[in-house]
């Protein structure tokens, strides 16, 4: 495989293990009306869901391949022939479409889940990356809980899996156990092994039990893949997936240290974390990277001062290059005079330094009282005199 290309392709997930978070669960309409914003955002590829889940999982990701233009649909099957042929018959319809089929690689898994030995494992991944090929010419394989498993093993898998037809290989860190130095090396020991397989790209899919999952991904993404699989917000099983938003701002504002160009609409990141948000049980924490409501709020009043003055001080990007909308100063007993006068002279006052002074009193004094300050809060505090 050659990594000489700095191209990095998204392949989002939220639909398919973004859904599996307690939660997340959407309805067909849900899950349709989101997929037209990922393709909007930009996304390479879809997961649209895992088809032979249910007749409604089956349902949404056909009507999403049928409807949605612009990124490849994929959909997940296991490495099973009944699982493949339902994947298909989802994808047809789709303008571009993939078969992602998945097997465990670790002996753990091999042992304890699926109670099989390697060689049964090696023989269904021949078996089904085969068959997926007979339906499309775009198969993804996957090596479950590969950063626990016998490196030597696992080339084996990927070796197979790609003589038997497999134009992308997943190597994900399913329990989030690996390491960003880890993550980079076995990306690039695979890289080098398969140097030959020149249409060959090799993906990223981390989970954050750590909270590693954004760093790992990168350093895959050094190593030489040039996949990643994300989810907007990270959401997904137990503590969720890549954030894509995280990482697209990795890439976008540490340019000089990541050189990697993608085909994300970076502004319609705001819109589609809003979606998600009205689809979802929950909205991401307040001081989410990116889009949570706090990520460009300032409290502090040397904060304060400092935005006011300039917003590079205590801001290394602007919101609206996301399409986030900013919340930049947020008025409460941390605050300066400074930021107490730039939200008076919004509301219309022009105050002089005394009633400044008189109003920042009385506004301190409430501060210590009262959690959330409002508009009218402020208001009542001005002098009488000058209203």
């Amino acid at each position: 495989m050659s990594t000489t290309s700095d191209r990095v392709f998204f392949f989002d997930t939220t639909l398919r293990d973004g859904e599996q978070s307690p939660g997340c669960t959407m309805h067909h309409e849900e899950k349709l009306r989101f997929a037209h914003q990922l393709g909007a955002l930009g996304v390479d590829i879809i997961e649209a869901g895992f088809p032979i889940a249910s007749d409604g999982d089956f349902a949404s990701v056909q009507a999403i391949a049928r409807e949605v233009r612009g990124p490849r649909i994929a959909a997940l099957a296991r490495c099973k022939t009944g699982d493949i042929e339902r994947a298909a018959r989802a994808v047809e319809g789709a303008g571009s479409n993939r078969i992602h089929t998945f097997i465990a690689s670790s002996d753990l898994h091999l042992e304890a889940k699926l109670r099989i030995t390697r060689q049964q494992a090696l023989d269904q991944t021949g078996e089904c990356v085969r068959l997926a090929k007979t339906y499309t010419e775009d198969v993804e394989f996957s090596a479950e809980d590969a950063t626990r498993s016998d490196r030597e093993f696992l080339v084996q898998m990927v070796e197979i899996a790609i003589a038997a037809g497999a134009t992308t290989i997943n190597l994900p860190d399913t329990v989030g156990y690996s390491t960003p130095a880890e993550y980079r090396a076995m990306f690039e020991s695979m890289c080098a092994r398969f140097s030959g397989a020149k249409d060959v790209i090799f993906s990223t899919h981390c989970h954050d039990d750590l909270g590693l999952a954004v760093i790992n991904t990168v350093s895959g993404v050094e190593g030489g893949a040039r996949q990643v699989e994300v989810s907007m917000h990270g959401i997904g099983e137990r503590a969720g997936n890549a954030a894509l938003e995280e990482v697209a701002a990795l890439f976008k504002i540490r340019h000089d240290q990541y050189p990697f160009s993608n085909n994300l609409k970076m502004d319609e990141i705001g819109a589609t974390s809003k979606m998600l948000d009205g689809i979802i049980s929950f909205a991401p924490s307040p001081n989410k990277a990116i889009v949570g409501k706090n990520a460009f709020a300032h409290a502090s009043g040397i904060h304060q001062h400092g935005m006011l003055a300039n917003p590079l001080t205590y801001e290394i990007m602007k919101p609206a290059i996301f399409g986030v909308d900013a919340n930049t100063i947020v008025l409460g007993k941390h605050s300066g005079r400074r930021a107490l006068e730039h939200r008076l002279k919004e509301l219309g006052f022009d105050l002089n330094k005394d009633e400044v002074e008189q109003t920042y009193t009385r506004f301190t004094a409430l501060a210590d009282r009262k959690k959330n300050i409002y508009d009218q809060d402020i208001v009542a505090l001005v002098p009488q005199s000058v209203s």
